[in-house]
Formats: structure tokens, C-alpha cells, sequence
């Protein structure tokens, strides 16, 4: 988009589901890129609103309301309030924090869907959907689960296999069964209204091929869809939790999560401008909201609906289909909507070395980490900046979060302010020197700095959050390195007036800190605005040397930061070691839940000792892998789920237990003839069940 064109920003973060509290792979995939890039747009007085709200539709919804024996709204009360809270205290500024459960986005909602229907968008087709007898309902896809057909995975669910990742529908499952009473459903006929995706093709490909310039996940991944061809998706769903479709042969149908979802985003900018000036909690709407906006004038369309504005949504890399595909067929439906410009999907974090799983509680919850590290809001915002996944999958680490602190943010950055602040107090009181003479030092440093604003400011434009971070700290290295070059307490024995230029320059760096930390970490921003006494510059300002002027007395020094202990860091690991534990207890009780089978049905499976001869990775599949196995019996191929445990060439020469009886099956269009034993452990390994001994192909285990 021509930048000179753009009067005005809409920034949406991907709303978080209500079914739990936020951890910290949805910050770093999410929400920390977002806000720093809304206070970026912010220090540059731009004209811009930082949209998100609590996307509380949708089936796990209504699954843990059963669990827990509460209601649906009790459920997404409880945890809209735990993840508002937790991302005021953290800082993500948001113009404000909606929820779908709101009037108003049931009505816009309703709206935009009727708007859609009256222009002849959407085909009424009647399938066949699965239908619990007992329940008496027909079941969303996340109340059925079975097992997967292409990896074997006994709980599947009817959208997806978490264990690979393949997308299905409910009747791919085999062996289905009900969420709801345990039984196998029935198919019986129903209704839905669908969007015809395919009939939008060719404008999304015109769309998506206009934005090269986007991550490479995220502009393959919408070639992927295009290229295998666009299919009809229903958008209505039988449920009776969500907002009602408008129509009136429409009853106990509600619209597809994903079809409401993105819409919260404008319902909530209609909120936003129509009720600018609320608090933070609005007891009378039951309504919260996290809301820096101060002026009544605000014209929500403009932001919706007009050339002018830069649409940009944050998301995860799951989500990507959903925003890059789906959302936008449904504006170009419309037709009066502007479509987003860029879409900065990040990949996923993991956590010690493992996929973090909700489940099976390994997550660092932002609501517990706020009370256990107390006022440390930016230690986490900056280590998971840091170490933003935003081209590959990264890790997080307890050790490395310690290390990062103590040796980047005490050291480096905290360190350069307080011995700035210190010496200007020793040695004058507090107040800022008049600069004297500058020396070929000095100006190279003055030059320096000034190049620093338009670095960080290209990689911020660009969606490169980890390279500005890396920036700004280079600021703070630069001011280290120029006091340990001049040593003004050593030239104050001989030479006042050059230590008088060297700490003016040194608080000039402090100052421009001041500025170009805020969008990262804006709670240290404040500390050191006290500390400086120093307020009200934006980005512009930045680079320059008259910041703070002579005279200006500052602060006493404060630590901006201090040092993680040992001790701190061990609670955590021993925390996520408990969980662990927990997990593979729970799993160890689950076991004998199985039904009991026949002797005759175990000795039906032909069970052998095979070796793996060859391995390679399945094209655009991120957890198969196709192996070409010795059975004793024949070489054949089997497609197993296990390229996010193994790398093809580590596996060659590995003897492993396969059915050999198993009827084949297509996958990802390979023939899969047999299915590889694995073992799984309470933190989704996974690993082969092998023979301790080298045994000889084909020899049958028993």
C-alpha cells in the first residue's frame, strides 16, 4: 500500500478464546507484536485503533461448560475477565478489549450475514452430519471424536487430528463417537448455508499474488489452499450456543465461529467509536474494556471502509486460512470493506523443547507469571520478543529467560542508565552539563546514534519486532562503549569540562532509550521518564542530542532492572516438571478405561519387526513422513506422523513393530500399507516400540 496514501491504521490481535487464560505462545505469536507495532503508529501520531475482544462462540466453549457443570456465559465470563485483567497489568494497549458475546456484535454479526443472504451469496445444501440419538442433537465437529485415518490417533477430533495436523470432516473418523453420551452417532440430513469459496478463487488468488511482500508462511500457505482448490464451507452450524442466524427456517442453527469471529473485529470498532470515553470496567453493560481513546469523534467506517486506512491483522500461524482466505471472500461478499494489507502470522513457541499444550497444562500462564514475578511485566515482554518465532517455530527456556535478564537487561541496559545517572549526580549535582567541546569521539557517536530511529523504524514497518528490539538494545551498547572509552571518572581528576560533554551526550543516548523502548517495553519507559524527569517526545525526536537541555535536573537513580535468581528460576522448572508428572499419571489411570477386547480380535493384527530403509518427508505436510520399510515379508510404504519427533535420514536402519495387516489407506495421495507402533509419554513424545535385540524383518511379535 502507498504509504503516502494512508491516513489512518486498523490493528487487529487475533481474539483469544475464552475457554482458558492467555500463556505465553499467544503473546509471542500474538499479541506483544501487535502492541508494539500500535505504539509504534502511536509515538508517530498516527491516527490509529488497536482492536481485540474475546472471541467467546464456538464448541470447546460449550464442551467445558459440561465439564465443569456451569452455563456457557458463566464460562466466558469467568475467563474474559482473567485475560482483560491480565492484559492491562501487562501492558498491551489495546483502544479496546470487546467480547462476541456483546449486543452489539450479535447484531453486526446477524447483519453482515443478512447482507450476504439478501445478495444471493450463500447455497442452502442439505448433507448428512452426525446426529447423537441419546443427546437428541446433532453434533458440532468437537463432539465427535474417533479414530484418525491417517496417523492412527485414537482421539481425533472431527475437524482436525492434533496429532498430525490433518484437516477432516466428522465421516472421515473411524470408529466415531458421540462427546456428548459416548454413543456412535447416526448420519441424519440437515440444512446449513454455505459460502461459496470457489466462486471467489480467482479474486483471492488476484489478492494474495498482489502481496508478495508477505511472510513466506503465511503467502505459501494461501498459494497451498489455492492451488488444491477452493471448496464450499458451511457457515452455519447446529448448535444453540453463538450468534442466531437471521432467518427464520433457521432454528437452532447458529453461525460458524469462524464466519462471526473477525467480524468481532468491527463490532468492536462500533463500540469503540460509539462509546469512546468508558472506563476500563462498565458494570452497567457488563461490559470490559481496555480503552485509550480520548476523543468522541470517531467514524468507525472510516476505518472499515475506506482506501485511506492500512488494515493489518496479527495472528497465529493456525489461524492463517481463517484471515488470508475466509475472512476476506467474505468482505469481497460484502463488498464494501477494505482488505487487510499485511497479515504478520508468527510460527509457534514451544516450550523447554516441547509443544505447548493446554491440556496438559505446559504453558507459562500470563495470569500466574503477573503474580510470581511481580512488576517484571517487560523482563517477559522482552525475552519473548527476543526470541519471537517469527519465521520458524522457536523454544522458551526458564535458563534463557534468566540469562537474558541478568546479562542483556541488567547488564547492558540497565546498567547504562544507572551509571549515567549516578555520575551526573556525583559529579553535578543531578543536573545536565552544559556540552563543551566536541571531539572526533564524541561527534562519531553523535553520528551514530542518529542513524539508530530510521533502522528501527524500517524493521518495525517491515513486521521484523526481533531485529528493532536488537536495534534499540545496540543503542544502550553504544552508550556502554562510549563510557568505557571515555572514562569520565577518571578525566574528572583532570578535565571538568570534557566529562561535563561526555555525560551531556550520555544522557542524550539515555533520553532517545527513553523514546525507542517505549513500543517493546513501556513499563520501563516510565521508570525512566521519572528518572529523567523527561516526557511528551515521540518518534520524530528520536536521534537527536538537545533532548534534555542544560540545566534540566534529573532524578535519582532507580535499578530498571534486577537480577533473576537461581532459586526463581528452579520453582518454574519444577513447576513444569509437576505438570509433567501429573500428565503422565493421568495417563497412566486412563489406560485401562478401554473397552476389554476379545483374545481373537488382538491375535487378528499381523504384528512383525520390520526396518526402515528409507525416509523422506512428505511435500506440504509439516508431521508425515513416508517410509519405505523391509517387513521380511515385502518393501512397502507406510506414511506415519512422526516428522515433528524424527528427521528422515536419523531413522534409516532403525528396525521398528508394524501391522502388516492393516487395510491400506491413501494418504496425502501415497498408498500407506501398515502403521508403525509408537509410544507416546505425558509430553507428546514420541518414540518407536522396538525390539531391545536386533531381531530378523518379519519376525512376529506376540
Amino acid at each position: 500500500m502507498d504509504n503516502s496514501k494512508i491516513k489512518r491504521y486498523t490493528v487487529t490481535a487475533a481474539l483469544p478464546y475464552t475457554n482458558g487464560p492467555v500463556h505465553i505462545g499467544h503473546l509471542a505469536g500474538v499479541y506483544i507484536p501487535a502492541d508494539i507495532y500500535a505504539r509504534f503508529l502511536r509515538s508517530n501520531k498516527r491516527d490509529v485503533k488497536f482492536i481485540c475482544g474475546s472471541d467467546e462462540n464456538g464448541v470447546p466453549i460449550t464442551l467445558k461448560a459440561k465439564r465443569e457443570g456451569i452455563t456457557p456465559q458463566e464460562v466466558v465470563d469467568k475467563y474474559h475477565k482473567i485475560i482483560g485483567d491480565s492484559f492491562k497489568e501487562f501492558g498491551i494497549s489495546f483502544d479496546i478489549y470487546h467480547r462476541t458475546s456483546s449486543l452489539t456484535h450479535h447484531q453486526t454479526a446477524a447483519d453482515f450475514f443478512e447482507t450476504l443472504y439478501d445478495k444471493g451469496v450463500f447455497t442452502e445444501e442439505v448433507t448428512e452430519q452426525y446426529y447423537d440419538a441419546t443427546a437428541k442433537q446433532f453434533l458440532a465437529d468437537r463432539y465427535i471424536t474417533g479414530t484418525c485415518p491417517n496417523c492412527g490417533n485414537e482421539n481425533a477430533y472431527g475437524d482436525q487430528c492434533e496429532n498430525c495436523g490433518t484437516t477432516l470432516n466428522a465421516t472421515d473418523l473411524i470408529n466415531p463417537k458421540s462427546t456428548l453420551s459416548g454413543d456412535k452417532p447416526i448420519l441424519k440430513e440437515t440444512k446449513n448455508w454455505f459460502l461459496p469459496l470457489d466462486k471467489y478463487e480467482n479474486r483471492l488468488r488476484e489478492y494474495i499474488e498482489s502481496h508478495k511482500e508477505w511472510r513466506p508462511n503465511v503467502y505459501g500457505q494461501c498459494q497451498s489452499w489455492l492451488n488444491a482448490g477452493l471448496q464450499p464451507r458451511a457457515m452455519t452450524r447446529d448448535l444453540d450456543w453463538g450468534v442466531h442466524v437471521p432467518l427464520r427456517d433457521a432454528a437452532g442453527k447458529v453461525l460458524y465461529v469462524w464466519f462471526d469471529a473477525p467480524i468481532g473485529y468491527i463490532s468492536a470498532t462500533k463500540e469503540l467509536c460509539n462509546y469512546a470515553k468508558l472506563d476500563v470496567w462498565n458494570p452497567k453493560a457488563e461490559e470490559y474494556y481496555i480503552s485509550n481513546f480520548e476523543s468522541d469523534k470517531c467514524d468507525w467506517e472510516e476505518y472499515w471502509k475506506s482506501d485511506e486506512t492500512k488494515l493489518v491483522h496479527f495472528i497465529g500461524k493456525d489461524n492463517i486460512v481463517f484471515h488470508c482466505i475466509i475472512f476476506p471472500a467474505m468482505l469481497m461478499a460484502h463488498g464494501d470493506y477494505t482488505l487487510a494489507d499485511n497479515v504478520p502470522a508468527n510460527e509457534f513457541l514451544n516450550l523447554e523443547g516441547q509443544k505447548i499444550s493446554t491440556s496438559k497444562n505446559w504453558a507459562v500462564w500470563l495470569n500466574e507469571y503477573l503474580r510470581e514475578f511481580e512488576g517484571k511485566q517487560d523482563v517477559l515482554r522482552y525475552v519473548l520478543t527476543a526470541t519471537a518465532p517469527e519465521t520458524k517455530d522457536n523454544d522458551f527456556t526458564w535458563k534463557d529467560f534468566q540469562a537474558r535478564n541478568n546479562n542483556e537487561l541488567v547488564a547492558v541496559f540497565g546498567n547504562f542508565i544507572n551509571r549515567v545517572v549516578v555520575l551526573t549526580h556525583k559529579y553535578f549535582n543531578g543536573i545536565v552539563p552544559t556540552m563543551m567541546e566536541i571531539t572526533p569521539v564524541d561527534q562519531a557517536v553523535i553520528d551514530e546514534l542518529a542513524t539508530y530511529p530510521e533502522k528501527i523504524s524500517a524493521s518495525i514497518e517491515n513486521y521484523r519486532f526481533r531485529e528493532a528490539l536488537s536495534e534499540v538494545m545496540n543503542v544502550a551498547r553504544l552508550g556502554n562503549k562510549y563510557l568505557a572509552e571515555t572514562e569520565p571518572w577518571k578525566v574528572i581528576k583532570t578535565d571538568e569540562d570534557r566529562v561535563r560533554t561526555i555525560l551531556n551526550i550520555s544522557l542524550q543516548i539515555a533520553a532517545n532509550l527513553q523514546i525507542l523502548i517505549e513500543p517493546f517495553l513501556p513499563f520501563t519507559e516510565e521508570r525512566l521518564m521519572k528518572m529523567l524527569k523527561n516526557g511528551g517526545h515521540t518518534w520524530d525526536a528520536a536521534g537527536g542530542i538537545n533532548l534534555l537541555k542544560r540545566g534540566h535536573e534529573i532524578g535519582e537513580a532507580v535499578l530498571l532492572f534486577e537480577k533473576i535468581e537461581d532459586a526463581e528460576i528452579e520453582f518454574q522448572i519444577e513447576k513444569l516438571n509437576k505438570s509433567k508428572a501429573s500428565n503422565a499419571a493421568s495417563i497412566a489411570e486412563a489406560l485401562p478405561v478401554k473397552e476389554n477386547i476379545q483374545f481373537d480380535d488382538f491375535t487378528a493384527m499381523d504384528i512383525r519387526v520390520a526396518t526402515i530403509v528409507a525416509a523422506e518427508k512428505v511435500p506440504k505436510t509439516k508431521k508425515l513422513l513416508k517410509l519405505t520399510v523391509n517387513t521380511g515379508i515385502d518393501e512397502r510404504t507406510v506414511v506415519s506422523g512422526i516428522a515433528e519427533h524424527y528427521q528422515p535420514e536419523d531413522i534409516v536402519g532403525k528396525q521398528v513393530s508394524i501391522i502388516v495387516n492393516l487395510a491400506p489407506r491413501e494418504i496425502k495421495g501415497i498408498l500407506s500399507q501398515g502403521m508403525i507402533l509408537m509410544a507416546e509419554n505425558a509430553a507428546g513424545k514420541l518414540t518407536f516400540v522396538s525390539p531391545v535385540d536386533k531381531f530378523g524383518e518379519g519376525s512376529v511379535i506376540r
